[in-house]
């Protein structure tokens, strides 16, 4: 293969002002395929999940070690301390995320936290970036959310019992309470990420795939801890049933296959999200990745067979209204013009009232 034709492609292409809408379909292309592979495996391999991070880290390293970096000799665009902040950031909030289930705090309460992060985006924008949005723009990312959070809560109709209850009303009580503040510690420092990787790529320029690799590359010895687990699971796929490869005439375990397009799909999700925070604000970018897991949600659902009741449907509804108002898709009907009029006006008079 030649690699230095195949850079130059891509250097080429990111070089190009893409449209946003060739990122967001990548991202739904292969985040909910990335869901019918990913529920398969675990659902037989619960615990393989350290190892599928493992080879979606490693796929991502080893495709910007060839092509972006050059075997490390390029220097990056971006000095080494912006990426250093960046994993940091990353690495706290997934040990923040999995922590505050030791605190009494329920799954279903801790996918709701997480569905939040709309919120948490558009506080952090006001705050930080000092920026304004159109009240429509309040109201839509507040539907979206509220939709999310009915989602999830009619999915998980499992009754948790808490290991961590002691019997103590006063001590479980504060324990609960440590769990929700590091819940929203860890929703705000996610958007404090993503604000921070907007506001580097603004002085630095745009540079998805550079991004990508040192994002993944630079955790990647934090998997040596990981090594027993890894290994296990790797004995528990060798172990798994053969499955035929059609015109190949040879089979592999079925677990490893499995694997391979998890990892695959997983990176055609990763990296258009990564372009996708080089064309869009960060507040877009939220959006569209809580949408995703909102379809993915849905597609998990209907895909294998899971009840999809009125409850779904009436946060469907909310969700997809709050995209359509957020894109301002109704802005051409008079009725929508007439209500961000009427709410301006509101807006207007609670400001000189003040």
């Amino acid at each position: 293969m030649n690699f230095k034709l195949l850079h130059l492609n891509l250097v080429i292409q990111t070089k190009w002002k893409m449209h946003p809408a060739i990122p967001i379909g990548l991202v739904f292309f292969g985040c909910c395929s990335n869901v019918i592979f990913l529920e398969a495996l675990v659902k037989v391999y619960p615990n393989s999940g350290n190892t599928i991070t493992f080879f979606a880290f490693l796929f991502n390293c080893l495709e910007g070690l060839f092509i972006t970096t050059r075997f490390l000799t390029k220097k990056s665009a971006i000095p080494m301390k912006y990426y250093v902040v960046m994993v940091a950031f990353f690495f706290i909030v997934q040990t923040l995320n999995n922590y505050t289930l030791g605190f009494n705090i329920a799954m279903p309460l801790h996918m709701i936290f997480r569905a939040g992060s709309l919120i948490a985006n558009l506080i952090l924008g006001v705050l930080i970036l000092k920026r304004s949005y159109k009240p429509t723009k309040y109201l839509s990312v507040v539907l979206i959310t509220i939709g999310i959070i009915i989602c999830t809560i009619a999915s998980s109709n499992q009754k948790e019992k808490m290991a961590g209850h002691t019997g103590d009303a006063a001590h479980d009580y504060m324990i609960w309470v440590i769990g929700l503040f590091l819940l929203v510690l860890s929703l705000f420092l996610s958007a404090r990420m993503g604000i921070f990787q907007e506001q580097t790529y603004a002085v630095y320029g745009k540079h998805p795939a550079e991004a990508l690799f040192y994002n993944h590359f630079l955790p990647l010895p934090g998997f040596l801890l990981l090594y027993s687990d890894i290994h296990r699971c790797f004995v528990e796929f060798n172990a798994s049933d053969p499955y035929m490869l059609p015109g190949i005439g040879g089979s592999l375990p079925w677990a490893w296959l499995w694997l391979i397009f998890i990892t695959i799909s997983q990176f055609i999700c990763i990296r258009s999200v990564f372009v996708l925070t080089t064309e869009c604000t960060s507040l877009t970018v939220t959006l569209v990745v809580t949408l995703r897991k909102f379809i993915s949600l849905v597609f998990s659902i209907i895909y294998f067979q899971n009840p999809f009741t009125v409850v779904h449907w009436i946060g469907a509804v909310l969700v997809f209204l709050g995209t359509l108002m957020f894109v301002e898709v109704f802005s051409r009907f008079e009725w929508y013009r007439r209500l961000e009029a009427s709410i301006s006006r509101e807006e207007e008079k609670k400001k000189r009232e003040e």
